[in-house]
């Protein structure tokens, strides 16, 4: 994935030499009743500055609170503004792929509805798609947010994701992008139930650039983004995308297996000098070696049993979402 200042000479795609190109934004929102409103008349400000052909596709999640009925509003008053309510919370990947699924566009354009993702960028994504880019990834730059656990879990998370699977996700990558027609049909292509986008995009190795942004703060509310549902994405990633953690488990049953015959040979040295009365009871060593052979099988069958978890859901062939109401359908 190239950085940003690497734009010569680029191929250029179909869309370059068009003058409008039709644009669908990808926003998923989930109880954002109290910032969706400022979140709203920011992007028009942007999008008033281009001369494309917009549509704004809101993704209801199974809000609880009034986000639907301030939808609404918005799009009784914009005939650009369409809605797609899931029939309960599905999740941030799953209301991202049901948008990218619903969404019609040349290039698609994802971005979460907090207001934390910079509307302001849209204009140069924009014209780095019509450069021939079929990805611009943005890439939180938070040099200056002081130290803390979410900064640190966040960093490491990345490392061990990019050590453990073949797939190379960009340290510090959002679920803010833009996306050529081709890029979007390459995810649509990709069915399965567990969905960690960021590893999708980058693993359909479509040429990408790196657009680095600084994060918004919130105006009001808070972060729905639980530690639970980090820690749901993160296995998402990891053992979606990687067959490591198993060859971690056999790793160290094979490493227990020698230390077992090492203190076999050990034992054995004890008879074979006539020194057996130096051998003290045997109950602590044996102690030892049954809850650390026990503990590694345990997570052996435990690596296991997540991976028969993961085709377990897939193999029912459940929908990554369920659509409640769909305005996006409205008047076709």
């Amino acid at each position: 994935m190239r950085k940003l200042p690497e734009i010569n000479n680029v191929r250029m795609n179909s869309m370059a030499g068009k003058e409008k190109l039709n644009i669908d934004l990808v926003i998923p929102v989930y109880n954002e009743v109290e910032v969706i409103d400022h979140t709203h008349a920011r992007l028009l400000v942007t999008l008033s500055s281009l001369d494309q052909e917009f549509c704004i596709l809101y993704v209801n999640d199974g809000s609880t609170d009034d986000t639907l009925r301030i939808l609404e509003e918005l799009s009784a008053k914009d005939k650009r503004v369409k809605i797609l309510s899931l029939s309960r919370n599905f999740g941030h990947q799953a209301a991202l792929t049901a948008g990218m699924d619903a969404a019609t566009g040349e290039i698609v354009i994802t971005l979460d509805g907090d207001g934390q993702h910079p509307p302001e960028m849209i204009p140069q994504m924009v014209e780095l798609i019509k450069q021939g880019y079929d990805i611009v990834q943005t890439q939180r730059m938070d040099e200056t947010v002081p130290a803390s656990f979410k900064k640190w879990a966040s960093a490491t998370f990345y490392r061990l994701m990019n050590i453990l699977s073949g797939t190379q996700v960009v340290p510090g990558s959002a679920d803010f992008r833009a996306l050529s027609r081709d890029a979007v049909d390459a995810l649509k292509s990709m069915p399965e139930y567990h969905r960690f986008l960021r590893g999708m995009v980058s693993w359909i190795g479509y040429k990408s650039v790196i657009l680095p942004y600084q994060p918004s703060d919130r105006i009001l509310g808070k972060t729905k983004y639980s530690l639970r549902k980090r820690l749901r994405l993160a296995m998402d990633a990891i053992f979606s995308f990687s067959l490591v953690p198993l060859y971690i488990g056999i790793s160290l049953g094979a490493m227990m297996v020698c230390l077992a015959l090492l203190e076999m040979i050990y034992v054995l040295s004890f008879w074979a000098t006539g020194q057996t009365s130096n051998l003290a009871p045997g109950w602590s060593s044996l102690m030892f070696v049954v809850l650390i052979v026990g503990g590694l099988l345990m997570a052996m069958v435990g690596f296991i049993g997540i991976y028969v978890g993961f085709i377990f859901q897939e193999v029912k062939r459940r929908p990554v979402y369920l659509i409640k109401k769909g305005e996006h359908d409205e008047g076709e």
